[in-house]
């Protein structure tokens, strides 16, 4: 309060009802003033908190200790929040080694230990939380999963991985999700304060089929948790995050896991974020660490006006349409 305003004020003589009136007047345009209680600003400041939002990226180092790797998880996810996160993104299989013979292993059913963890940390710090992937055991299936949890600690959705990654590159990278993994079969788009977010893992990422779905059912921003490899990763990683931000138009999030090479399985690392005309506004090296990004809506709805491809679609010639 300021403090030579506030004494001027009480010197007045109030020595009549018109005195009174004229009293209370000037405390409530003082308070109005300077207390910051304008209606009109508090509203462009909700205004302005729904149309921008940072997101945070743990590229963590994934270890063969899951309690470790969940421990590790939670001090980033607090540390991504300290710096001012609303959206944090954990990487693919984030609590378990990439690879076939862990998988049944680190498999948790729902809710499970790690979920448990998740929930209980998006509900603390108040923010939305994509976990990454882990192993989910479903009866005698396993499935690559990514579940989302709100600022309440409630699950608002689950992707399953629906595109297994079973590869066979010569002189590069050989596996086979499926020998131990199902598949997926749901289009994940979940509604959160600030806009729609659609989730999709890895492999998923290369079929835009299922990118324009999710940009059809209202996704503004994609977030996919990957661990692409040093086979395709310098080779794809960068032309597939800032293609598909294009194709549809939105901010599209890559989350990997940081490089082990101490690991069977080695990840590219390289998480970024790409803004909606195309262009990584912002990218991580190999080694573990929290990339951030800010999210600006009002940049989708601007460059969706100026250069409509969503309305011109021949949709009269061809469409995608989720079965």
């Amino acid at each position: 309060m300021d403090t030579d305003v506030y004494s001027t004020e009480i010197k007045i003589d109030f020595s009549t009802d018109l005195s009174y009136l004229l009293r209370f007047v000037f405390l409530k345009i003082f308070l109005l003033e300077n207390l910051g209680y304008n209606k009109r600003t508090e509203a462009g400041r909700g205004e302005e908190k729904m149309n921008r939002f940072t997101i945070g990226i743990c590229q963590l180092r994934v270890e063969e200790d899951k309690k470790k790797n969940i421990e590790k998880a939670e001090r980033m996810i607090r540390e991504a929040v300290h710096q001012g996160s609303q959206v944090v993104v954990l990487p693919e299989m984030f609590q378990c080694p990439y690879e076939n013979k862990y998988f049944p292993l680190y498999a948790e059913e729902y809710p499970g230990e790690t979920t448990t963890f998740l929930s209980r940390l998006a509900q603390e710090l108040k923010i939305y939380l994509i976990g990454g992937s882990i192993p989910e055991r479903a009866g005698d299936i396993l499935y690559n999963t990514s579940y989302i949890f709100d600022g309440k600690g409630q699950c608002i959705g689950r992707h399953r991985k629906m595109h297994l990654f079973d590869i066979d590159i010569e002189g590069g990278i050989r596996f086979k999700e499926s020998d131990t993994l199902g598949y997926g079969g749901e289009v994940t788009v979940v509604d959160t304060e600030y806009c729609k977010i659609g989730v999709a893992i890895c492999y998923d990422m290369r079929f835009p089929e299922l990118m324009r779905l999710m940009a059809l059912e209202g996704a503004v921003v994609m977030i996919v948790p990957a661990a692409f490899n040093l086979t395709t990763g310098p080779a794809h990683w960068d032309i597939l995050i800032k293609a598909r931000a294009l194709d549809n138009q939105v901010y599209f999030v890559a989350a990997s896991p940081a490089r082990n090479m101490d690991a069977s399985y080695h990840a590219y690392g390289h998480s970024a974020i790409a803004n909606p005309w195309g262009e990584i506004v912002a990218q991580a090296h190999e080694e573990e660490m929290i990339l951030y990004g800010e999210i600006d809506l009002d940049k989708v709805k601007k460059i969706r006006k100026e250069l409509p491809l969503l309305k011109h679609r021949r949709i009269d010639l061809y469409d995608v349409i989720k079965k």
